[in-house]
């Protein structure tokens, strides 16, 4: 894929947890940049599941106040249950 024009907030994935092993050979403390055309070389189940809450992050959406205390963050986790890996999101806003 030739390279895109950046749009919207730049998001970052940490790996924050596995337990058991992650298939795509994520690490824990992997950073990853995510947005609506680049998955980060997560697997597809994973890319699949988390890619509303990277589009919403990205284009300035924001989560029920009950989520938590700071809009620009969620932790997922992959759908495999063997498997699972957490994930943190961040949207950074000083790029718009």
């Amino acid at each position: 894929m030739e390279d895109k024009p950046k749009v919207g907030y730049q998001i970052i994935g940490t790996i924050k947890d596995i337990k058991g092993h992650c298939n795509a050979g994520h690490k824990i403390g992997d950073k990853i940049e995510l947005d609506g055309h680049n998955a980060g070389g997560l697997c597809g189940f994973f890319y699949h599941d988390i890619f509303p809450y990277i589009i919403m992050l990205q284009f300035g959406g924001s989560f029920p106040d009950e989520w938590g205390s700071d809009p620009d963050v969620v932790e997922l986790e992959c759908p495999d249950r063997t498997n699972v890996v957490k994930i943190e999101l961040k949207r950074i806003r000083n790029n718009v």
